[in-house]
Order: C-alpha cells, then structure tokens, then sequence
C-alpha cells in the first residue's frame, strides 16, 4: 500500500498561473480545472492547497495586494490627503492590471498580515493629523469602497485598458437617448476618460472628509 504524498505543485506557482489565465478567461472562466490544465496536472493536485474557488481568489487578492505594494511608495511624511490619493490610485492601477481585478479583489480575505504594515502606518499619520481612530478608519474604508467600486463599473466598460464591450458607443448611446438630452449628453462624462473621473472623485471625496471632520 503506498502512503499519500504531497504534491510537488507549489502554491505560489498556481496563483501566479491563476493571475495570468485571469486574463484570458476572466472571473467566470477561471475554474481549478482550467489552472490544472494550463499547469499541466491533475485539478486534485490544487486541492491540496485551495480547498474552493473562494479559497484561490483570497490567495489571488493577496497575491494582488503584494505586488502592488512592492512597486508603491509612500513617503514618511506624506499628508493624509496625500495618503489617501497615492494609496488609491495604486490600488486602481493595480486592479486594472487584469481583467476582472476589481471583482477579484472586493469580498477577498488577504490570507496574511502584510495590509497590517501599511494599515498601521496609515492610521497613525491619520491620527496624528487630527483624526479620531473611529474617523480615521471610517475615512480609510470609504476611500478604499469608492476605489473598488469606481474600479468595478470601470472595468465593466473596459475589462482591459483599450478593450471596450460592446454596447458604450456614445453615439450610438446619445441617440438611443436622444429625447433626454441631459442624460444623453451625460454619457460621455460617464463612459469616458475614466482617470479623470476617478481623480475627480477622489477629490471630491477627500473635500468631504475634510469638512465632515474638520480636519486639513
């Protein structure tokens, strides 16, 4: 009788194939059966390491969140206001670095501490500038929701950067339109130039901030 054995694969090898196929198939497309496949073993072989789907995008998003903080500096005595902008923007680059990243990420456990590092840097200059724990984690979350969020509906349009679905003409959706010419005019404000909507956004979001906590 012969004793069970772990496989060779390792762990770190099947997320990073997992990323890549991301980009082929997308969200639904991406199965441990398609990774086993393209990693050239049995789907069983990744069992041992992903006990569910689940289990594989909390490693993806992790995976994800490494990398992205490997290329993101943060200078030490950056302000809060220049936290929020350098943090978020990365994170939005990041996620649209593959198709379905914003998808990937929202509703993913990290599977290790590194966050904490930077959560803990981020919350005592916030802090430090003014801001109560509670406010400094309410200001953190809702910048980080409206990242994954504006990501999200982003990547709904483009899946890729240059890649557009079908169905976000602005001509063809302007005349669909055409007896509410507010709403159709709206359209390229909404469907295009996403960079400049999302630093908009952010701006706005961290005016909010500042006057709800009357913090500069």
């Amino acid at each position: 009788m012969t004793s069970r054995r772990t496989p060779k694969l390792d762990k770190k090898q099947a997320v990073d194939t997992a990323l890549r196929l991301l980009n082929e198939v997308g969200l639904e497309g991406l199965t441990l059966r398609a990774i086993a496949k393209e990693l050239d073993v049995q789907a069983p072989a990744l069992y041992w390491h992903f006990k569910n789907k689940q289990e594989l995008l909390d490693e993806m998003a992790t995976e994800m969140y490494r990398r992205m903080v490997a290329g993101q500096r943060i200078a030490p005595g950056a302000t809060w206001q220049e936290r929020l902008t350098t943090a978020n923007a990365g994170l939005r680059a990041a996620l649209l670095g593959y198709r379905d990243g914003a998808r990937v990420y929202s509703g993913s456990r990290f599977t290790g501490t590194e966050h904490a590092v930077q959560l803990e840097e981020n919350l005592r200059a916030f802090v430090a500038a003014g801001f109560t724990l509670p406010q400094a984690v309410r200001a953190l979350t809702t910048a980080y929701l409206f990242t994954l969020g504006f990501v999200t509906e982003e990547q709904g349009v483009e899946p890729l950067p240059g890649e557009r679905r079908d169905g976000y003409d602005l001509d063809e959706r302007a005349g669909r339109m055409a007896e509410f010419p507010l709403a159709a005019t709206a359209g390229a404000e909404l469907f295009r130039d996403f960079g400049k909507g999302f630093e908009d956004g952010l701006e706005l979001l961290i005016a909010g901030i500042e006057a709800r906590y009357d913090v500069r």
